[in-house]
């Protein structure tokens, strides 16, 4: 019999995510704080539950997907949280970036209620998300791994297993740490080259050929050529991780100069434009200081988050 899962937090990305199980055929109930994020997956056969509570007691597995480890805890512990209402057997599965402490803290609580967990977050940006083609890190018991082997393989692909729990958090903050010190470094090459009264979109693809290229540069520029911005990812986010990224390295005794300095980045723009303005926003703090945009005049809008 196949697994039923749940899944609570349908926002730009755990929207997709949901979607992608249920593409693969996966029995699914969905809960958000907006029911109406719920209604493209109602129409592809998912099923509604009015709080977290009501549809673990429907479940054997929960996926989160939330935007802050506070979050997280209050829909995993709260009185109409999952933990009130999951069977002792089942799996949480944590998708929400989360730091490697808060994971290991709410799995602990999870395990006195004989709730399995592990943690899932994602790489790779939104857009791979819709396309069920987002690497997935994993930590856990190898044996529960495989046990959602199938549901982890419907939402993304490769899967890495890197341990157990707390080791996918860590690796996480690493990957997004790269993204954000590689967008801000993106922008002041293409600022470079607008400046130097070169076209712009040559020289995107001069820098996606070069020994300089990355995979946000390959992405994320193309949105702020297009003047977009639309990652589906925000600046209060962005903030979040590189302040896991930060802890991380002071715990751990890294000294991470480009991180503090890219940390401090984003700050500014997200007093400068908001918490919920995209992180590719960034880069106009550039923009706007030097009254010099940088739109390549008919760039495509190759990302759809």
């Amino acid at each position: 019999m196949t697994m039923r899962y749940g899944f609570v937090g349908l926002g730009s990305l755990g929207a997709k995510l949901a979607a992608s199980l249920r593409r693969g055929r996966f029995d699914l109930v969905v809960h958000d704080i907006d029911p109406k994020a719920a209604d493209p997956l109602l129409a592809a056969g998912a099923s509604w539950a009015d709080t977290p509570l009501a549809l673990a007691a429907q479940v054997e597995a929960v996926v989160t997907c939330l935007p802050s480890p506070a979050v997280s805890e209050r829909v995993l512990t709260g009185p109409e949280g999952l933990l009130a209402g999951l069977k002792p057997g089942a799996t949480w599965i944590e998708m929400s970036t989360l730091d490697s402490d808060t994971i290991q803290r709410l799995a602990a609580v999870a395990a006195e209620k004989g709730v399995f967990t592990l943690e899932a977050p994602v790489t790779g940006g939104v857009h791979k998300a819709a396309a069920g083609e987002v690497a997935v890190i994993v930590g856990g018991e190898t044996a529960v791994v495989e046990r959602h082997r199938a549901a982890l393989e419907a939402m993304g692909g490769p899967i890495f297993h890197m341990g157990p729990l707390g080791s996918a958090s860590v690796m996480k903050v690493i990957t997004n740490m790269l993204a954000f010190i590689h967008l801000v470094a993106a922008g002041e090459a293409l600022m470079l080259a607008r400046r130097g009264g070169l076209d712009l979109a040559q020289a995107y693809h001069v820098i996606e050929a070069s020994s300089g290229n990355s995979f946000v540069h390959e992405t994320e520029s193309q949105l702020v050529l297009n003047g977009s911005y639309n990652v589906g990812f925000t600046m209060e986010l962005a903030c979040k991780d590189l302040g896991f990224a930060m802890s991380l390295g002071r715990e751990l005794g890294v000294p991470l100069d480009l991180a503090a300095i890219t940390a401090q980045t984003f700050i500014r723009a997200r007093e400068a434009y908001g918490g919920g303005a995209w992180s590719t926003q960034v880069v106009k703090l550039l923009e706007d200081a030097l009254h010099t945009d940088l739109r390549a005049p008919g760039f495509p809008a190759a990302l759809n988050p």
